[in-house]
């Protein structure tokens, strides 16, 4: 990512593309991106408490002196959200996943341009805020590209 301005188009080249899923079938909604793997609806769904993750415990914190937040556990958190998803219609799980993408495209909107290439701790590593927005879109696109590839099989 080059900058502020392809990271927010991404974001909501993100929301258009789950506000499309709303057109699948129930089969399609529910059917695994490949063998032993979640079905799209829980590859939506998994992306829901990492983005409140970053809207409500990482972007608030960046610019501060405080020290971020711990991680939450990824196996634990995605294992919740799967079976969250395998419970819960398909509406639900979009409609939340667009308001939730979109606080998070606000939130960074505001971001003054300036912070943008400051260096921000996390963990062990130092990177800027391009970077670890960038990454997280790489994330986003991973798994886009699977629902995709499952949609035209």
């Amino acid at each position: 990512m080059e900058g502020k301005k392809e990271i927010l188009e991404h974001h909501r080249c993100v929301i258009e593309f789950v506000q499309a899923l709303k057109d699948l079938t129930e089969d399609e909604w529910r059917t695994p991106i490949a063998e032993n793997k979640w079905t799209v609806a829980e590859v939506i769904s998994h992306l829901i408490p990492w983005d409140e993750f970053v809207l409500y415990k990482r972007i608030p914190y960046l610019f501060t002196d405080d020290k971020l937040p711990k991680s939450p556990e990824a196996a634990i958190i995605n294992a919740k959200a799967a079976l969250k998803a395998r419970k819960t219609e398909k509406k639900i799980i979009i409609d939340k996943f667009i308001l939730g993408r979109s606080n998070l495209l606000k939130a960074i909107d505001i971001i003054p341009e300036h912070h943008w290439k400051n260096e921000l701790t996390i963990g062990q590593t130092r990177l800027s805020l391009l970077d670890y927005l960038g990454g997280l879109a790489e994330h986003d696109f991973h798994h886009f590209e699977q629902v995709k590839d499952v949609l035209k099989s």
